[in-house]
């Protein structure tokens, strides 16, 4: 299975609209577009969202085959992740069915959402099912519990510890009590690589200071997800016009290795 990319563009999220930013994609050509942007801008990844008319986020099976076959011709090779969040209105069961119905190369999925209501035979077979696929999977860790919660499901066999794919993510969604620093970060980031050596990991983070925290992360081995999912904000406290250009942000302050 491929590695995560170092900048994974997340270009629009489950929650946002329009309304709240006029360059937020939300159909398909809408996305393709923007993901086309980003990557000429230095991201070699994306995580993606699909909308429905009313521009709210779905599990739609037959949007995504339409989203991904459209990046495909696009941008052949280039890495790109569905998400199974449920945002409210999804249970484990829907999200399962996403991910066996497209068995798609990669996916996200937040550990405390797959495993809610669910024994741990169905999510055994689940994350089985999706390593004999060749499907990688990302998990969602949004505090020390999931961390730790994740590392006992490893214990025991009930997800594969091999590969093992995690994003941090840092803040929480239009909460400006709960907006993200790098500080944030220490903590989470050593308990999960003292729990797994070795994982590939990245970060996402809400709020104004998005840049700084993935910087943070590039520094001590993480990775980079960014885009207008987390955040509209530049590291100048300008409002950006686009994904892309949060993307060159990042990139100016990541240096030429970034490039």
């Amino acid at each position: 299975m491929r590695p995560l990319p170092r900048i994974m563009v997340a270009p629009n999220g489950a929650r946002l609209t329009k309304q709240d930013h006029p360059g937020l994609p939300v159909t398909i050509p809408e996305i393709v577009t923007a993901v086309r942007d980003c990557a000429a801008a230095g991201a070699d990844g994306a995580h993606l969202h699909v909308r429905d008319a009313a521009q709210r986020h779905v599990l739609d099976a037959g949007l995504y085959r339409e989203l991904l076959r459209e990046l495909s011709q696009v941008l052949p090779g280039f890495y790109v992740q569905i998400t199974t969040e449920a945002n409210g209105r999804y249970t484990p069961n829907e999200q399962r069915a996403l991910v066996r119905a497209l068995r798609p190369k990669a996916v996200s999925i937040a550990l405390r959402e797959i495993t809610d209501q669910s024994d741990e035979t169905v999510t055994r077979d689940f994350f089985d099912e999706c390593q004999a696929e060749g499907i990688s999977v990302q998990h969602i860790l949004y505090d020390q519990t999931d961390i730790a919660e994740l590392k006992k499901l490893v214990d025991q066999g009930v997800v594969p510890g091999d590969t093992l794919k995690a994003l941090i993510v840092l803040g929480r969604y239009l909460d400006a009590r709960q907006t993200s620093t790098p500080d944030d970060l220490v903590a989470p980031a050593r308990a999960l690589t003292t729990a797994f050596p070795g994982v590939d990991w990245a970060v996402c983070a809400f709020g104004a200071k998005e840049t700084a925290c993935l910087v943070a992360a590039r520094d001590i081995g993480g990775k980079a997800r960014i885009g207008f999912e987390n955040n509209l904000l530049n590291s100048n406290l300008t409002c950006a016009t686009t994904n892309a250009e949060r993307v060159r942000d990042l990139v100016a302050h990541l240096g030429p290795e970034a490039a």
